[in-house]
């Protein structure tokens, strides 16, 4: 799967004679690309409303940017999936950068719950302050203090013209 952007797709019923001003829809999707996007807008509001892509019209779609993207968040995610016994609801909890990278690590659904891509709905993605956390293995990481040792740690070899050839004991890396 590649890389996921968040988009905002506005779009509406096209104008006719007895509704000259339709009801703009909004909404906001994961996609990798925007053709995908607008696929995803017109496959939601068939079920939300009586609009078609033949009858409709996309009015704008944006890409929408973090704010913040160097500092890490933790974020919820409220979705419904479809599995091989029925339809479920879920809310999971990341720690990321960005929410279209949160949302993208929410994909491990298919190895863990069975469900494909399309069966997966993302109903709502929000910032949680980390008091809110719900989920231990999250609010295991807020801890400021918290460390993590390198029991592995490999030099870096030094440059080129001073490396030597052969050395005569192994490097220790412990």
């Amino acid at each position: 799967m590649a890389r996921l952007n968040e988009y905002q797709v506005v779009g509406r019923k096209k104008p006719t004679d007895k509704e000259k001003v339709p009801k703009l829809y909004r909404m906001r999707l994961f996609a990798p690309n925007e053709v995908v996007a607008k696929s995803r807008y017109w496959y939601f509001i068939k079920k939300v409303s009586k609009v078609k892509k033949a009858s409709g019209e996309i009015v704008a779609v944006n890409r929408i940017y973090e704010k913040k993207p160097k500092t890490i968040k933790n974020f919820g995610i409220w979705l419904r999936y479809d599995s091989r016994s029925g339809t479920h609801n879920m809310y999971k909890e990341y720690r990321d950068l960005k929410r279209s990278d949160a949302v993208a690590s929410c994909w491990d659904m298919a190895s863990k719950h069975r469900a494909r891509f399309s069966n997966i709905h993302i109903i709502k993605v929000a910032e949680v302050k980390s008091a809110d956390v719900r989920r231990p293995y999250i609010r295991q990481i807020l801890d400021p203090k918290i460390k993590f040792p390198l029991p592995h740690n490999a030099i870096r070899p030094s440059p080129e013209e001073l490396r030597k050839t052969f050395i005569a004991k192994r490097p220790s890396t412990f």
